[in-house]
């Protein structure tokens, strides 16, 4: 296993890695990173919506945009949003982001395809600017034509979020054909899980005062510099389920040391329940700063998304863990994983607070809605800012009309073959591999 996962990183490290398979005789390593044969084998029915049409004129309250106002649509986060390792099988992926695939802005191919935020929105309107077109390198510099407009960093932690939207708004404002002041845009944010698995390693630094701190700062860089935008904070998943993701492979055992705060503490252990307790706190406090309106104005409004706030993992009949829904690392989603997050996502967006969906288990598919006649609008407005009642589920939204992350610390593992006296180092954010002598 560990001379294959040397011959693949060797080989993709000298190609240049994009969004399609390769022509021709594929070789094995390719399909390794590729899995062309996964999201070639199946199609999505159509997704079709009584009315996908954009309004009469250029919405100027963030009130009343329609899916086929949003002219731009990008997303800040961590491996998640990278989507480190969700279409590869072996080691060799674990270096890889597939970013055209990620759950909020992937843009591979069609929704046909693939089930992304980003097409979905292409339904409403094809010309949507920021989807992901193409894998990428962890840990390498890229550029916006490589990454579309997903500015997430594999690694990164709620104290690095605010450079990552620095780095998002410098792009919108100079990219050509994208008019900053007037068209519409929809950011996606999730960020904290790193956070939770760090948090014993720094109690201060990882505490719910810094990560609520550094949210707050990262949404008034927005609200004050971004107009005409409709912020997704997407709250963060309950962390202690990721104990039970496991499988007797080496993908599996770096979990251990990647996400050891939540994975290596006793089953009744105080340090268990403590970092249970903080996850929880993360999610009170990130609902009790958005359940206002402090960040909601005529063009600019940022909604708590809240359907994975207590999703568990997709399981089983006799109750394990589904593991085609993780990557070979066993923390990460594959494509599977991403659909769900991504369909979720959508529905959310289309539901009144006070109605929005809350998944149970990832093991029961989210079937998509369509905005509701009554309200063919993304809902913004804040409960607290709202003068008329909440629509009720039944009458939020109407049915279509047709059919965790690897963590980024620092980990060393060193194997030698005794036979081929080969020794190979995997150091992290995110795994960054290492291989002595070969510059990637």
């Amino acid at each position: 296993m560990l001379l294959r996962v040397l011959c693949a990183v060797c080989m993709f490290a000298s190609h240049h890695v994009n969004g399609q398979t390769p022509g021709g005789d594929e070789d094995v390593f390719y399909q390794d990173v590729y899995r062309a044969d996964f999201l070639r084998g199946r199609l999505h029915p159509l997704f079709h919506c009584a009315d996908m049409s954009p309004s009469p004129t250029v919405p100027t309250s963030v009130e009343f945009v329609k899916a086929a106002d949003v002219k731009v649509i990008a997303a800040v986060g961590d491996s998640i949003t990278t989507a480190i390792a969700s279409n590869g099988s072996t080691l060799a992926s674990i270096r890889f982001e597939y970013r055209q695939l990620a759950w909020s802005i992937g843009g591979y191919e069609t929704f046909q395809s693939v089930i992304t935020l980003a097409n979905i929105f292409k339904l409403f309107n094809p010309k949507i600017m920021g989807p992901s077109p193409m894998i990428t390198m962890q840990g390498q510099p890229t550029t916006v034509n490589e990454t579309g407009f997903n500015f997430a960093v594999s690694g990164h932690n709620t104290l690095n979020i605010a450079d990552q939207i620095r780095h998002m708004i410098t792009t919108l404002k100079s990219h050509p054909g994208l008019n900053f002041q007037e068209d519409w845009k929809v950011v996606t944010m999730l960020i904290g899980m790193n956070d939770i698995c760090d948090y014993c390693k720094n109690k201060t630094l990882f505490s719910p005062d810094n990560f609520i701190h550094h949210i707050t700062e990262a949404l008034d860089m927005m609200m004050n510099e971004i107009p005409r935008t409709i912020v997704n904070v997407v709250q963060i998943l309950p962390m202690k389920p990721l104990r039970e993701v496991t499988r007797p492979t080496p993908g599996c055992q770096f979990q251990k040391q990647f996400c050891s705060c939540v994975v290596l503490p006793g089953e009744n252990s105080t340090e268990l329940k403590e970092l249970v307790e903080i996850n929880f706190e993360f999610q009170r406090r990130l609902e009790k700063l958005l359940r206002s309106d402090r960040f909601f104005k005529n063009d600019f409004a940022v909604v708590l998304q809240p359907y994975l706030e207590s999703a568990e993992p997709a399981r089983l009949p006799n109750g394990t863990i589904n593991m085609s829904f993780f990557a070979v690392d066993c923390f990460h989603f594959t494509v599977k994983g991403h659909e769900e997050l991504a369909k979720g996502l959508w529905n959310n967006m289309f539901q009144p607070e006070g109605a929005k969906d809350k998944i149970k288990t990832l093991s029961e598919p989210v079937k998509l809605i369509c905005p509701s006649e009554d309200h063919p609008y993304i809902y913004t407005r804040p409960k607290v800012a709202s003068s008329a009642p909440s629509a009720s589920p039944a009458s939020s939204a109407s049915p279509a009309s047709s059919a965790p992350a690897l963590r980024c610390v620092s980990v060393m593992l060193v194997s030698v073959l005794s036979v081929l006296s080969v020794s190979v180092t995997f150091y992290s954010q995110e795994f960054n591999i290492i291989l002595p002598g070969l510059k990637i």
